[in-house]
């Protein structure tokens, strides 16, 4: 699916979702003032003088009560959003899960985490952090409110029964979720949903409570005790009701988007039979893909497999396996796989990149020249391949990881090293640059990270180019750990860092914003969307810093940027002087209140922009991939040369 098409269908859907809960809460309004009339009309009709109708219908009983059941909903649905305002950590803590360590030794985790780096550096998107659920079943789920605080989460079942390509195949499902809008629309279905939900919850509360028995034997003789028996039924009616609507108004929403993940998945990986295998083993399991958690119900909709028993027919939030694996597999014939808990086919190799640096060294090469010519033959479709990764992006990916040194990849999963291999990144390539830099550092690092610092000086010296962009964001999950003061003290170490460049230019700025738009996130503003004709100015220094950071040569530079502005049909002037970082915050800044179709436009331009000499350079990469999130693009991986 189309990336801006996806968020806008996403958008559509919020605004179903509020005006079904509009009906859902009006449908809960009418049925409580009936079980009042019926109470009133019980307890008063019966007295001389007393009109039931009248008492039952008065305004100020009819306003209470509605006033009392929209409290109770809108005060449900915000208490529930502040819980989960940290994002997919919320929910994958309220499952019982618990966060990877990024230096773990468990063969099943790291290889759980190998697949989530190199998905998510083949898609654009920040490495999430990554939770493991100790359940049997076989399941996982994406959750949060951005791709910055996006959370994966797979049960132990999953990591330990499912080979290699069966947990890409979940992995890349779970993606599908994050990149098409489907995660941000899963978070804010659960907000709105929980004050129609608590509700019932109360109502069966009250229900299994020895205290609704204790008032049915004693109703007969007090009428006090007729009120609240009546209280009690009417909040059981009402919140079964509320449930009932709450469950269709999740599987309505949830069980398209799951064919559109499949299909995704697929997409992605270019292996069907993994994906497809990976569903074979849920039906083979013996537990499927239920999960015991308590509130495993509340978030069904979230999960790779059903999760939770029961939900069937017009409340099923996923659709049948044997539907999912046929439409993967049309030939299949039923036959499932036998049932197993470790895996037999795992080996020391699967634990880090699954080839040897000489081989992930070919296939770099040959995945440059085959994920180059994609962009080049898109003929300026860059926007078509937004959220769309392949099978190619993986490959490249998997290549520039195992190239990396091995103590660097190291150092990325760890909390202090991480900083330092930030720091090391982020450092000019001249040496008075870096000694000045590394001066600014002393006072405002932490001495553990300095240390690290120190220790990794030849390894990160000696990163290529084309290394950058992963290993920033294979360091984002350690950076979006640190508390408050920590993170306060990243960014005091940042702005040194750009106040002590000899000389600060697109490059650095692309990189000091892949930093902090990775670990912080980058919401678009809301309000009126602009057209790419109010932000000329904007757009003629970003696509200006773009041709300079391909070429030093004045007359390629001013060949890309005519191409580009070609592209856009605008009337736009190279600009011959390198931006600084603040005309580049404030140019962006502009740039993000563009329209959806208007953004798309903007990327098409730069596409052409930095494929018109044949080759990506790192530089432009890094500069087209600050900006792509910045303006909320997860770009699959550019081929860089080294």
């Amino acid at each position: 699916m189309d990336f801006f098409g996806a968020q806008a269908q996403a958008r559509r859907l919020t605004l179903w979702l509020v005006f079904l809960l509009l009906v859902a809460v009006i449908g809960m309004v009418v049925v409580t003032v009936l079980v009042v009339t019926l109470a009133v009309a019980l307890l008063d009709g019966g007295q001389p003088g007393a009109d039931p109708l009248a008492l039952a219908f008065d305004p100020l009983l009819l306003g209470g009560v509605t006033l009392g059941v929209l409290a109770v909903v809108s005060a449900g649905s915000l208490a529930r959003h502040m819980q989960l305002r940290a994002g997919g950590a919320a929910v994958a803590e309220a499952l019982g899960g618990r966060p990877i360590n990024a230096d773990t030794r468990d063969p099943d985790e790291r290889r759980l985490l190998n697949v989530v780096e190199e998905m998510a550096i083949a898609s654009g998107l920040p490495v999430p952090l990554v939770y493991v659920l100790e359940e049997e079943g076989i399941n996982a789920f994406a959750a949060g409110h951005t791709p910055q605080d996006a959370a994966i989460g797979v049960t132990r079942g999953a990591i330990q029964s499912l080979s290699r390509d069966e947990l890409q195949g979940v992995v890349a499902h779970e993606f599908s979720h994050v990149l098409h809008g489907d995660m941000r629309l899963n978070m804010r279905l659960i907000a709105l949903l929980y004050g129609i939900l608590v509700i019932g919850l109360v109502g069966r509360m009250l229900l299994r409570g020895t205290a609704t028995r204790r008032m049915v034997r004693g109703s007969r003789q007090n009428n006090a005790q007729v009120v609240l028996l009546g209280a009690g039924l009417a909040l059981m009616l009402v919140g079964f009701i509320g449930t009932l609507c709450g469950n269709l108004i999740k599987a309505a929403v949830s069980r398209q988007r799951e064919f559109l993940a499949d299909a995704s998945a697929v997409q992605y990986t270019r292996n069907p039979a993994g994906l497809a295998g990976a569903l074979k083993r849920v039906a083979a399991h013996a537990q499927g893909s239920e999960l015991r958690a308590a509130q495993a119900e509340e978030f069904s909709h979230l999960y790779f497999g059903r999760g939770v028993s029961g939900l069937r027919g017009l409340t099923a939030t996923h659709p049948p396996l044997a539907t999912r694996i046929r439409r993967l597999e049309p030939e299949w014939d039923g036959e499932l796989p036998e049932p197993r808990q470790a895996l037999d086919d795992r080996t020391d190799e699967a634990l880090q990149a699954p080839r040897t640096a000489a081989a992930a060294t070919a296939a770099a090469t040959a995945t440059a020249a085959v994920t180059g010519s994609a962009f080049l033959a898109t003929g300026g479709g860059v926007s078509q391949r937004v959220g769309e990764p392949r099978d190619a992006d993986l490959e490249g990916a998997r290549g520039i990881l195992a190239e990396i040194d091995p103590r660097l990849l190291e150092a990325v999963h760890e909390p202090y090293a991480a900083r330092a291999v930030i720091y090391g990144i982020l450092m000019g390539a001249e040496p008075e640059s870096r000694t000045r830099q590394r001066e600014a550092l002393v006072d405002a690092a932490m001495p553990e990270v300095l240390a690290e610092l120190e220790r990794l000086d030849q390894p990160l010296r000696d990163v290529l180019p084309g290394q950058r962009l992963a290993l920033i964001e294979l360091c984002l999950p350690m950076l979006r750990q640190l508390s408050v003061a920590q993170y306060a003290r990243l960014h005091e170490c940042l702005e040194r860092l750009m106040a002590a460049e000899h000389r600060p230019g697109a490059l650095q700025w692309a990189l000091h914003r892949l930093v902090t738009v990775g670990s912080q996130g980058a919401t678009l503003p809301r309000g009126r969307r602009l057209p790419l004709a109010q932000a000329g100015d904007a757009v003629e220094l970003l696509l200006s810093s773009l041709a300079l950071a391909g070429s030093d040569e004045q007359d390629r530079a001013r060949a890309a940027f005519d191409k580009a502005a070609e592209r856009l049909d605008m009337n736009l002037t190279l600009r011959p002087e390198p931006a600084s970082p603040q005309a580049l915050d404030d140019a962006l800044a502009r740039c993000r209140r563009l329209a959806d179709t208007e953004r798309a436009r903007l990327l098409d331009a730069m596409l052409d922009c930095v494929t018109h000499d044949g080759h990506v350079a790192p530089e432009e990469a890094q500069l087209l991939r600050a900006v792509a999130w910045s303006l909320g693009c997860p770009l699959p991986l550019v081929t860089v040369q080294n």
